[in-house]
């Protein structure tokens, strides 16, 4: 579903293929956290996926309805320490591949910017 939503405003807003790759990793990063973490995978709730274009960014927005975490104190995956675990790499890569990440609602909402 979030590839196809994807695909959809690539058409709709014409984005070039240079940032298309990014977008798609990134998003289907952020809805996957939101399901496994915000919504500890229950089944009963829902995650919403937004755009908003205009002619400088395009904004997604991703909301759970999850309590949020603690997105200030992320520990840094690339510590050496931290190297080695399997996971906590998620918001590191969105912020790396998007040009802005916004986090509201005790975290349960996030805003992945692209400029175009």
């Amino acid at each position: 579903m979030v590839e196809s939503f994807i695909d959809n405003a690539r058409e709709k807003f014409s984005i070039d293929d240079d940032i298309y790759g990014n977008i798609m990793i990134a998003i289907t990063e952020a809805v996957n956290n939101a399901i496994k973490h915000g919504n500890k995978e229950e089944k009963g709730k829902n995650v919403q996926l937004s755009v908003i274009f205009n002619d400088k960014s395009l904004r997604f927005l991703i909301e759970d309805e999850g309590k949020g975490f603690d997105y200030k104190n992320l520990a840094d995956p690339t510590a050496p320490a931290n190297i080695n675990k399997p996971g906590g790499r998620g918001i590191f890569l969105i912020k790396h591949l998007s040009d802005e990440v916004n986090f509201s609602k005790n975290g349960s909402l996030v805003e992945i910017v692209f400029y175009m």
